[in-house]
Parts: C-alpha cells; sequence; structure tokens
C-alpha cells in the first residue's frame, strides 16, 4: 500500500486531529501514525477515532512539545508492533518496539507482535 499522509489541524494535550486528502487515505482504527519533527525526532500515535470530514483523532504515544498545526503525518497502514524471539533478550525497547538500550547490535527483524491485538 502506498504511503499516505495528513496534516495535523488540531492538539489538545495528547490528542492530535489529523486531515487526510479522501476517506481512503483515513488510518484504519489502532494503525500508527509518524510525525517527524524538523530536529530528527520521530513522534508516534495511535489512530483512535474517525470524526468525519476525513479526520482521524489519535492519541501520541510521546510529548506533543512542539508540534504545531500543518505538520505531516505519515500513515504506515500497520498497528504498533514488538520484535518477539529469542534474539530480544537482555535488551530494552520503547513503546513502539525500538531498542533503547544503547547496545550496538540491531534487533534482527523476525518474528513481530502486534500490540493491537
Amino acid at each position: 500500500m502506498s504511503e499516505t499522509k495528513g496534516k495535523i489541524i488540531q492538539i489538545i494535550g495528547p490528542v492530535i486531529d489529523i486531515k487526510f486528502e479522501s476517506k481512503e487515505d483515513l488510518p484504519a482504527i489502532l494503525d500508527a501514525l509518524i510525525i517527524k519533527t524538523p530536529s530528527g525526532r520521530k513522534i508516534y500515535l495511535e489512530c483512535q477515532l474517525h470524526i468525519g470530514d476525513n479526520i482521524a483523532r489519535a492519541i501520541s504515544l510521546d510529548s506533543t512539545d512542539g508540534l504545531s498545526r500543518g505538520m505531516e503525518v505519515i500513515n504506515t497502514h500497520k498497528p504498533i508492533q514488538m520484535p518477539t524471539g529469542e534474539n530480544i533478550r537482555g535488551r530494552i525497547f520503547n513503546v513502539v518496539g525500538e531498542a533503547i538500550d544503547g547496545m550496538e547490535q540491531p534487533v534482527k527483524a523476525g518474528d513481530v507482535i502486534t500490540m493491537a491485538a
């Protein structure tokens, strides 16, 4: 599926409303969305509700400080996922499955578990 993008139209604390071009571009409920800030930080959101007029309401999994209306939001077309298996033993991950333990070895792509299940 091709990448679809929307724009932030409202931010109230951790709740963010995103406008998409068409109904087909709307993320599914529980899909992960990403905002890339000018500083290079990625902020992950989870779609919670379709509120009409091609607008999705999402919850931010990180601080919304520095975000503003008009910023681009990328729809990943999949829910938040975590790696599983033997290769994750002893590792530390953030809420979206990225290793944050500072170890040089990347987590090998393999089994993943969907957090929305």
